[in-house]
């Protein structure tokens, strides 16, 4: 296949998996902690067949990977004794299958057997036992106090663990707002309760999508791709008319 139309395909390929990206935060603007996405691309040069003049190699785009913009969202009163939200850095914690995963969404409630779970039942963890917080359903007054210290008719019954991420870059997305990070023996390397973090009863973290800027990174995206389709088709107009030219040549 002509060098061109190559280059112009890897271009189409990183463009559609932009808009997929761009829609998947507008899809996601009104999740409670969700954090906008966007793609990282980079050039990968290849190697050009010999020839006598021309460009030593060539640069396709490539994906390299996503970008996460963890920046704070806006804080949307609820007034639900449950619902929780982290003013500044750190993440909660739930236990899913027996795998801690972390979460920005602090839509939390009580299931049957009390414990204190997320909307999807994942039971969310203590910061200092790493265990499920057991709630008394018959008490009158619950308070979640700065720090995510839970109090029920004033005894402390569990603290609410929101931990510090060593290196985001190694997260990875589960779905549903959630994420993990790889396993390692070095305790450095794994998540760390915070001291004394600034959690906010009855309030939930909004999601920090822009949707009028992805509105226009998908209209930029959308002009780019019609543009790099004109120029695949001249291409192979091109390549048309030099074939039919060298056939009456012959």
């Amino acid at each position: 296949m002509d060098n061109a139309i190559m280059i112009g395909l890897t271009r189409q390929m990183t463009l559609r998996r932009g808009m997929d990206v761009i829609a998947n935060n507008i899809a996601n603007a009104n999740t409670a902690g969700f954090k906008v996405e966007s793609l990282l691309l980079e050039n990968q040069p290849a190697r050009t067949a010999e020839h006598a003049d021309g460009p030593a190699d060539l640069q396709y785009v490539n994906t390299w990977g996503m970008g996460r913009d963890f920046s704070q969202g806006e804080m949307e009163l609820t007034g639900r004794p449950f619902d929780v939200a982290i003013e500044g850095e750190g993440f909660f914690a739930v236990e899913v299958d027996g795998e801690e995963q972390y979460t920005r969404d602090g839509r939390f409630r009580t299931d049957a057997q009390g414990l204190l779970v997320a909307a999807d039942g994942a039971p969310v963890l203590d910061a200092d036992t790493r265990a499920p917080i057991l709630l008394d359903p018959n008490a009158s007054e619950t308070v979640i106090i700065n720090g995510g210290t839970v109090m029920q008719d004033g005894v402390q019954v569990g603290r609410i663990g929101v931990f510090e991420m060593p290196d985001r870059s190694v997260m990875s997305k589960e779905g549903n707002g959630r994420y993990t990070i790889p396993a390692s023996d070095n305790p450095d390397d794994q998540p760390q309760a915070m001291f004394d973090p600034v959690v906010r009863q009855g309030y939930v973290e909004r999601s920090n999508v822009q949707s009028i800027l992805e509105l226009t990174d998908m209209m930029a995206i959308m002009r780019s791709y019609q543009s790099v389709s004109k120029f695949l088709n001249d291409a192979e107009d091109l390549n048309k008319r030099a074939i039919e030219r060298l056939g009456r040549v012959s």
